[in-house]
């Protein structure tokens, strides 16, 4: 690849907004101008690629996903953390990790290795040394739950069974995982507030306030941060109260609580497409039969939460359907209510600021060259998304169809 490429769309999408018949100059693996083509001087020296009929714009920013899963229609979550191995698991990943890159997913935060140990640290550094394609990541590592409250379960008290996140009681002991997780390559730490004691019961708050809090401050004070799986509105409140940075699923979120995330600048990662393809995988004919009483709850809660004017991360939970495929996520978040133009900015420049990629998100001078084009106008039509026919990360082109 030449080191100054200007690349020629139908129309760019800078992270905010969309313009027509501008071009985009990169450099090396910076973006060096983005503007109409009279503005560029020197022009001629560039080396020309034309994206005829394209719509460019800043690599995907997943939110919220798991590469070392894949969806429980092939395996059920159990069985991928009891008979699979993490070796299998890494292997997997890499899979994944080139899939993601392709369907323009650039940058990506993943939310636990669900019984990998460290394994998706070791992932993100083969990536990072280039030993294998995949976008730039931020990994939670193990993850923390509360003693007994998670999975795999149904096994009697003699039998001990690898579980999908570490479990930790009483704030010494979170402290002390907190720092262990972070000592071993964490990037930040994934807290599970509530979640079902019993399978078949509705969740409950898991952590007491004060053990959230105490992992809070052992992660800040490492200059990391704390995000929790939360989705009761006493789940979420422990979780907002002690200052997490995002609320990942908030299912039973109430204006109350979504009011206080919204004062405290905590942001709500949805998770749409991992209810909508689990209701599928029970049976529900989608379009061809009424809301399952799940997507008709989630429906309202993310309706409440584009009212409450919280900031929404883009983040499927992929792994529970297919990873490659992320554009889902946007395609739930504009058929639940959202604006197109604000799902498109919450999938760069909204989660380059809430995920904490610095330099990324936004077309403009001085960012990181990390740049898709997808076939058409994704504002006219957001399914568009699925269709990426140039992905360009860190300034070396991955795919040009």
């Amino acid at each position: 690849m030449h080191s100054q490429t200007l690349l020629i769309p139908e129309r760019v999408f800078d992270g905010e907004r969309m313009h027509e018949d501008w071009v985009v100059a990169v450099n090396e693996n910076r973006i060096t101008y983005a503007g109409p083509m009279n503005g560029l001087k020197k022009a001629s020296s560039y080396t020309k690629q034309e994206l005829k009929g394209m719509t460019l714009m800043p690599g995907i920013i997943e939110g919220h996903s798991h590469l070392l899963l894949h969806p429980y229609n092939e395996t059920e979550w159990n069985d991928q953390v009891l008979k699979e191995s993490p070796t299998e698991r890494a292997i997997r990943g890499v899979v994944h990790a080139k899939k993601s890159l392709m369907a323009g997913v650039t940058s990506m935060r993943d939310l636990g290795s669900e019984g990998a140990a460290y394994t998706d640290v070791y992932l993100k550094k083969t990536i990072d040394d280039g030993i294998v394609p995949g976008p730039r990541t931020l990994m939670a590592g193990p993850a923390i739950v509360a003693t007994g409250a998670y999975g795999p379960k149904g096994f009697h008290d003699g039998v001990k069974v690898p579980l999908g996140a570490n479990p930790v009681s009483g704030s010494s002991e979170a402290i002390k995982e907190v720092r262990t997780q972070l000592g071993n390559g964490a990037n930040f730490i994934k807290i599970y507030a509530d979640y079902r004691w019993g399978s078949g019961e509705p969740s409950q708050p898991t952590f007491l306030q004060e053990e959230i809090t105490a992992m809070v401050s052992a992660a800040t004070t490492a200059g990391r941060y704390v995000v929790a799986h939360a989705s009761t509105p006493e789940g979420m409140k422990r979780a907002i109260l002690a200052g997490v940075e995002t609320i990942e699923h908030g299912d039973g979120a109430t204006m109350e609580v979504l009011k206080l995330m919204k004062e405290r600048n905590i942001a709500l990662c949805p998770t749409l497409a991992a209810g909508d393809a689990i209701e599928q995988y029970k049976g529900w004919r989608k379009g061809a039969q009424a809301d399952p009483e799940r997507i008709a709850k989630k429906k309202k809660s993310y309706q409440l939460a584009l009212e409450s004017g919280v900031d929404i991360v883009f983040g499927g939970d992929v792994g529970v359907f297919t990873h490659g495929e992320n554009y889902r996520e946007l395609e739930l978040m504009v058929e639940y209510g959202m604006e197109p133009i604000k799902a498109l900015q919450s999938a760069t420049s909204v989660n380059a600021r809430i995920l904490h990629f610095d330099g990324l998100g936004s077309i403009q001078n001085g960012y990181l060259a990390d740049i898709i084009a997808v076939k058409g106008n994704p504002l006219e039509d957001i399914s568009q998304m699925k269709n990426v026919g140039f992905v360009m990360k860190d300034g070396i082109v991955y795919k040009n169809e």
